[in-house]
């Protein structure tokens, strides 16, 4: 595909055909990925793959403990509560895949059900554990870089015929992320992307998230026009 046809036709993938990913072409995708810019050519980053066995105990575990009320342990800095138009962003999304999926506002099975699908990584056949390196945590620059990374990381799943979806509900229980996933110490748990390909009859599948304008968001100083 045109470099076009897959920025501009890639979406979230939130259901996937049940069958499995081939490594080659998972390892196809990252390499590609890596091509992504990062600060004075660190490259911060490491991929954890897990398919099978190992994805289906961290599905279970981050569920279980998630269900049992114990707090969660994601390791990056999390916004908390949104406010204003970031809200209403927030909100919107919520919108337009609950319609989609025909849950209403009432529906309180049907919002749990939605939410136990994010913390088994929506039942993707690979899940893709973006790490960096704890000898560069503290700073700003690792996360951004990773960052970087996972945007090209889907853009290249979706130019071989992969969706996927960056998802944080799936490692909200960090320690069974890394026991299972086989994360050393060394490593800080960034994010996840899940990834398979996708179920073209899943009815989320099919929203496109909103985009502000160029207006809104870009401001040009300097130029004659």
């Amino acid at each position: 595909m045109e470099y076009d046809e897959v920025v501009l036709g890639r979406r979230s993938i939130r259901g996937y055909l049940p069958e499995p990913v081939p490594r080659a072409l998972v390892e196809e995708v990252i390499e590609i990925a890596m091509r992504a810019p990062s600060s004075l050519n660190t490259q911060p980053w490491n991929f954890y793959v897990v398919a099978g066995e190992a994805l289906d105990k961290i599905r279970a575990g981050n569920t279980e403990r998630n269900l049992a009320g114990v707090p969660e342990s994601r390791e990056f800095r999390s916004q908390g509560s949104y406010e204003g138009v970031h809200r209403e962003r927030q909100i919107g999304i919520a919108k337009q895949l609950f319609k989609v999926m025909n849950i209403e506002r009432h529906d309180k099975e049907g919002r749990q059900s939605w939410v136990l699908r994010g913390f088994r990584q929506f039942d993707a056949p690979v899940s893709v554990v973006v790490t960096y390196d704890r000898s560069v945590h503290g700073g700003d620059i690792a996360p951004f870089d990773c960052g970087g990374v996972t945007n090209a990381l889907v853009n290249a799943a979706w130019s071989r015929g992969l969706g996927s979806v960056i998802n944080s509900q799936g490692i909200m229980q960090s320690p069974v992320v890394r026991e299972h996933a086989r994360i050393p110490d060394d490593q800080v748990i960034m994010m996840c992307v899940a990834m398979g390909y996708p179920d073209e009859s899943f009815p989320a599948n099919t929203v496109v998230s909103e985009r502000k304008s160029v207006d809104d968001a870009a401001v040009f100083v300097g130029f004659e026009d």
